[in-house]
């Protein structure tokens, strides 16, 4: 008798039993991706918080530019009372006015806020301000007031 298996006894030979994971391997891999999620989990969460910093501060100051531009049409920056929506819908009294001067109209903040505008500030400027994740004056982190630079 040989002792390869024929085609035939390989074929009719029960399956074998395959080995599987055993609880305490199952239980080793989820306390590594536990470890693992604990340590990434907290720098993705605060890359996430900056980022939406980082956005408001470019939106910020993408509504300063079209300022800039109305400015040169009008002779002035809008009034408080008229707002950021003087980029949008004409004011009465803004002769010279040739916008929309924001496509798609004024954002909001990336908190989903509007931005508050203060007209002819200091140095006859304009402020811009977002007042973060907790939409409070004031706070650190990701709740910090973004304003533009005057």
């Amino acid at each position: 008798m040989s002792m390869n298996p024929t085609p035939m006894q390989k074929i009719c030979t029960p399956y074998r039993r395959h080995r599987g994971f055993t609880l305490i391997e199952l239980l080793v891999v989820l306390a590594i991706l536990t470890m693992l999620a604990g340590v990434v989990g907290p720098k993705v969460l605060d890359k996430l918080g900056s980022s939406k910093a980082k956005t408001a501060g470019i939106q910020i100051s993408e509504i300063e530019k079209a300022l800039e531009v109305y400015k040169l049409d009008v002779g002035r920056f809008p009034t408080t009372e008229e707002g950021l929506d003087a980029l949008v819908n004409k004011p009465a009294s803004a002769m010279g006015w040739t916008g929309p001067y924001v496509k798609g109209g004024v954002p909001m903040d990336p908190w989903n806020k509007a931005y508050k505008y203060t007209g002819t500030g200091a140095n006859g400027g304009v402020e811009i301000l977002s007042l973060g994740a907790d939409g409070a004056a004031g706070g650190e982190g990701e709740n910090a007031d973004i304003r533009n630079k005057q």
